[in-house]
């Protein structure tokens, strides 16, 4: 919407340049010559100075409040102002509060101590997918750094930062650290209160930087490669059947290349007898 100087700016331009006359060029631009000749009163003037004063004091007061806020305050004193004309009279003062840029999140890049037992250290990632007629879901994968076992695999359409500590919470295992990027689920107050209450410390990668959480990387691509991709899932039902099963296959059965060749589940059978 073009305000009205810039539209007085633009019929007299016209007027000068080409030599229009003031109802020509109004009608080019379709704009009514009554609001062109329009002067405020001096009763209007001097109310009007006397709100942006009232405006100013009360921005100095309150400077991160907007237009909105001022104008409620105004009329919680008894005043009766329109709110078009309080807002006309802070954008000509220039009183918009400036609305902060969202620092961008850095995390300190801290060596991670490579895991000598099982549950010392575990990561988290999401893995989405579709069903047949393209219903989108996602699986959260837990993965044991030390012993490469799946820890556990939520399957859902959705997964929320509660969601995420229901499904930790019903495990029956319990790590000392676990390897998160940055993401909604992970940051939320409900992990991060989970981490405290727990003990369990939250070990977040630097934002762009997965390499710093290869280990579940390396288990969402084979995981995509050998199960999401080799099925079509008629039903979340199936969806969660056949990903148990996958994860049954990869911890008792499927051998990595890590740890000798041995199924997961086997070498860490192995670990705790020694």
């Amino acid at each position: 919407m073009v305000s009205v100087p810039a539209k007085r700016q633009a019929v007299e331009y016209l007027q000068q340049t080409w030599q229009y006359s003031q109802r020509k060029a109004c009608r080019l631009i379709c704009q009514e010559r009554s609001t062109l000749r329009y002067k405020p009163s001096l009763e209007k003037l001097i109310s009007d100075q006397k709100l942006a004063n009232q405006l100013k004091t009360l921005a100095e007061s309150h400077p991160r409040y907007g237009y909105l806020m001022l104008h409620a305050m105004l009329v919680n004193q008894g005043q009766h102002i329109n709110r078009k004309r309080v807002y006309r009279l802070y954008r000509l003062l220039g009183l918009q509060v400036r609305t902060a840029r969202r620092k961008k999140l850095k995390r300190p890049r801290i060596p991670m101590v490579v895991p000598t037992r099982p549950d010392e250290r575990w990561s988290m990632d999401f893995v989405s997918d579709a069903l047949i007629n393209d219903y989108r879901f996602r699986v959260l994968n837990i993965v044991d750094d030390f012993t490469k076992e799946c820890v556990g695999q939520l399957v859902a359409p959705s997964i929320t930062g509660q969601a995420v500590v229901r499904f930790l919470s019903s495990l029956k295992r319990r790590p000392k650290t676990v390897v998160v990027d940055n993401g909604a689920e992970f940051t939320s107050k409900a992990m991060l209160r989970w981490g405290q209450e727990t003990g369990v410390k939250l070990h977040f990668i630097q934002p762009g930087k997965p390499t710093q959480n290869a280990l579940i990387e390396s288990f969402n691509g084979e995981f995509r490669n050998s199960c999401l991709n080799q099925h079509w899932f008629a039903s979340m039902t199936e969806a969660k059947v056949v990903i148990e099963q996958w994860r049954h296959h990869y911890n008792t059965e499927r051998p990595h290349s890590s740890i000798d060749y041995l199924p997961p589940a086997e070498f860490a059978a192995r670990c705790q007898v020694a």
